[in-house]
């Protein structure tokens, strides 16, 4: 299946850079007041946050954050 580019703009606008871009996750983005914000956690959050702003979030694959060239965290979600 695919999905229009510009509708997985919006989504991601909505649900991750309006959220965390240039912010202090611990400090500015409340779902991290209690929980250490680990690149697991972070792609844990985008996973969820992106999903329920997606018209169909069977669409959604991965999240995939490069912390370094090396160290990179791939996250696909609860598989049943």
């Amino acid at each position: 299946m695919v999905m229009n580019l510009c509708d997985l703009k919006l989504y991601m606008e909505q649900s991750i850079m309006n959220v965390m871009d240039h912010k202090n996750l611990d400090k500015d983005v409340p779902h991290f007041h209690h929980l250490v914000s680990t690149t697991e956690n972070v792609a844990v959050f985008i996973w969820d946050s992106l999903s329920a702003h997606m018209a169909n979030p069977s669409l959604l694959y991965e999240v995939k954050i490069f912390e370094t060239e090396k160290n990179i965290m791939i996250y696909r979600g609860e598989r049943e």
